[in-house]
C-alpha cells in the first residue's frame, strides 16, 4: 500500500464565493487623474456628456457652445471654420441638440429690417429661460440699488376753485422761496404738490408778499431735510380763514339822456326816442 507523502504541497483552496479578494493584474476601464478647476472651466451635465442619443459630434459641439461667452458666434459657417467637420456634418449635429432640447433657434427682425437667427443655449433642457429673463439677470447684478421709496408730502389745502392765474402765481412764489434762504430750494414735482395751497392763501385775500413772509419766517436753525414737507405743513397749519362775507352792492341806477316829447317837445329821459307818459296816456285814452 502506498504511503501519503506528507511533504507533498497542499492542494489550493478554491475562492470562496462574497469574500473580497484583491485584483491582481492590469484594471480594466477608464482611470480618471482628476486636478480640481479653479479658473477657465464650464460645468457640463452628464445628461449631454452622456446622452444615449446624441452623436459624438453633438456632443462634442454641445460642450463647445456651452464653453462660449455669450454673444459668440455659433452659425454653421463659423463651427465649420472651427472644426474640421463639414457644414453638413455640423448642420445634422445642430439639429440633434435642437432636437433634444439643447438649442433653440429662432428667426427675428432687427430694428433695421434684416432678419437674423437667434441661437439659446440651454444646459439642462426643460428649463426654460427666456431671453428676457436671460438679459435681466446680468442687469439685476449690474444695476445699482434702488433708492428707497419717496416719503408722501402731507395733504395741502384746497382752493374753492381752480384758476390758472392764480395757480401761477402761487408756482411763481414758492420757486422764488430759495431767495429766502436756500434751504428752501425744492423740485419742480414739490411745487406741483404745494401750489394749490398757497391758492389757497392768496385767495384769502392775501398779497404774495405775505404768503412769503408767512412760508420764510422763524425757520428753524437746523438743516431742512424735507423742505417740502415743512412748506407743506406750514400751509396746512397756519391757514388763514376766509374773508367774512360781503353781499355785492347793488349796481347804480340807470341814468337815460335827455330827449324832446314826440308829442309835446317836453324833455324827458328815455332809452330811446318817444312819447312822455301824459302823450302816451292821451294817445291810449279812448
Amino acid at each position: 500500500m502506498d504511503t501519503e507523502n506528507p511533504s507533498a504541497p497542499t492542494h489550493p483552496q478554491s475562492r470562496i464565493p462574497g469574500k473580497n479578494h484583491p485584483r491582481r493584474g492590469p484594471h480594466s476601464g477608464v482611470v480618471h487623474d482628476n486636478a480640481r478647476h479653479t479658473t477657465r472651466f464650464t460645468v457640463i451635465g452628464n445628461h449631454l456628456a452622456q446622452h444615449p442619443e446624441l452623436s459624438g459630434l453633438a456632443i462634442g459641439l454641445g460642450v463647445h457652445i456651452q464653453s462660449l461667452p455669450a454673444g459668440a458666434p455659433v452659425d454653421i459657417k463659423t463651427l465649420a471654420a472651427r472644426f474640421p467637420e463639414g457644414t453638413t456634418r455640423i448642420a445634422a449635429a445642430l439639429r440633434e441638440l435642437e432636437t433634444h432640447g439643447y438649442l433653440r433657434r429662432t428667426r427675428e427682425r432687427t430694428e433695421t429690417g434684416r432678419i437674423v437667427t437667434r441661437t439659446v443655449s440651454c444646459n439642462r433642457p426643460g428649463h426654460r429661460t427666456t431671453p428676457a429673463d436671460a438679459s435681466a439677470r446680468p442687469a439685476r447684478r449690474t444695476a445699482p440699488e434702488k433708492p428707497p421709496p419717496r416719503k408722501r408730502l402731507p395733504a395741502v389745502p384746497q382752493p374753492s376753485y381752480t384758476s390758472p392765474t392764480l395757480l401761477q402765481a402761487a408756482t411763481d412764489l414758492l420757486a422764488g422761496l430759495r431767495r429766502a434762504d436756500p434751504r428752501l430750494l425744492i423740485s419742480a414735482i414739490d411745487v406741483e404738490h404745494l401750489a394749490p395751497g398757497v391758492a389757497a392763501w392768496l385767495e384769502r385775500d392775501l398779497t404774495p408778499t405775505a404768503v412769503r413772509h408767512a412760508l420764510t419766517s422763524g425757520l428753524p436753525n437746523e438743516p431742512l431735510h424735507r423742505p417740502a414737507a415743512f412748506l407743506a405743513h406750514r400751509l396746512a397749519a397756519q391757514l388763514p380763514p376766509l374773508p367774512p362775507y360781503r353781499a355785492p352792492e347793488p349796481p347804480p341806477p340807470v341814468r337815460h339822456p335827455l330827449r324832446n316829447c314826440d308829442g309835446c317837445d317836453r324833455a324827458i329821459r328815455t332809452a330811446e326816442p318817444g312819447l312822455c307818459r301824459d302823450c302816451a296816456d292821451k294817445e291810449r285814452a279812448p
